[in-house]
């Protein structure tokens, strides 16, 4: 039996490499990065869209509340990245949350740890995944008719990815990762200066929607709810943040420094990018609502069922190129 399946198992994940051929696969910054922080980064995609999502319970006039909720998600990201940074150097071996918690906390504590995990990372493939999937629907409809199976493709490819190796799937992430990063980045560039130094007015697709609020002039504790969670939900940004600390051993050397490094220059992309969707997504009036069919009116009437409501920054696309 090893012997017939020892085939197909070197073309899907290649050779095993011998113990005296691991430090081959050690990575550089430039690799490790879209390595440890596509989650984070692909995060952004979705992110500033749930944040929009919970403020239209209140409508569109609670959107202004989005730029502050913002704010507070990037203190967040810079305070998280700040302690995984001292985490990486006092925990060279692979600071995760895993083992500081069963060192200073004892075992038990560390599986608790772990248990959460695995939750959240199940959770992270799951959401990035019907994330990316939605994304890119909305520019080939043959995927939005089969979303669950195109789902299920993309979670088998990016498992065959990860199993040939931190090294060979390094190489696959990087290309997307940072295709997707420039185009993001180019994005925000081309808005800013089409609306600074051109003053032209970019109208995203559904500005001309109103939003049928589920409830008008929320104020004291219902308003402060609100904010907290559009804020919890923003913090979907944050997902995969602690994947670099897990993963010290596999950098160069120096591992500690190199690590801290790429987890600056993540901290720094996310917050940019996170941020830079957000105020385009206001300037080019993006409506965005948690049941599109009912909630959205056009000319006062329902957009109706047959309506599929594109993500944030999808529209802000449209709106900016």
């Amino acid at each position: 039996m090893s012997k017939l399946t020892d085939v197909p198992k070197r073309i899907l994940i290649g050779r095993a490499l011998r113990s005296d051929r691991l430090g081959e696969t050690l990575l550089p910054k430039r690799i490790a990065l879209p390595v440890f922080a596509s989650d984070p980064l692909s995060s952004v995609a979705y992110a500033p869209g749930e944040v929009l999502l919970v403020l239209s319970i209140a409508g569109v006039s609670a959107y202004h509340f989005s730029p502050w909720i913002a704010v507070a998600v990037v203190v967040l990201m810079f305070t998280v990245v700040a302690s995984y940074r001292q985490n990486v150097h006092a925990y060279p071996s692979g600071g995760g949350d895993y083992e500081v918690a069963t060192t200073n906390l004892g075992p038990r504590a560390g599986l608790t740890v772990a248990s959460a995990l695995l939750v959240d990372y199940v959770l992270t493939v799951a959401v990035s995944i019907a994330s990316g999937i939605e994304n890119l629907g909305s520019a080939i409809p043959f995927v939005v008719e089969h979303k669950t199976a195109c789902a299920v493709a993309v979670i088998v490819l990016l498992t065959l990815m990860n199993l040939r190796g931190v090294k060979e799937s390094g190489k696959l992430f990087a290309i997307p990762t940072y295709v997707f990063v420039s185009g993001v980045f180019i994005m925000i560039l081309w808005g800013a200066f089409r609306g600074l130094v051109l003053g032209d007015t970019m109208r995203a697709p559904t500005a001309q929607f109103h939003i049928e609020a589920e409830h008008q002039g929320l104020a004291g504790f219902a308003l402060v709810f609100l904010l907290l969670r559009a804020f919890s939900s923003g913090c979907a940004a944050l997902t995969g943040v602690e994947a670099i600390s897990n993963g010290v051993p596999a950098f160069r050397k120096p591992k500690s420094k190199n690590a801290a490094t790429t987890l600056a220059m993540m901290g720094l992309l996310a917050v940019t990018m996170f941020c830079g969707i957000i105020v385009l997504a206001l300037v080019t009036d993006v409506r965005m609502a948690e049941n599109p069919a009912t909630d959205l009116l056009k000319n006062g009437s329902p957009v109706g069922p047959g309506y599929v409501q594109n993500p944030v920054i999808t529209q802000v696309a449209e709106a900016v190129f």
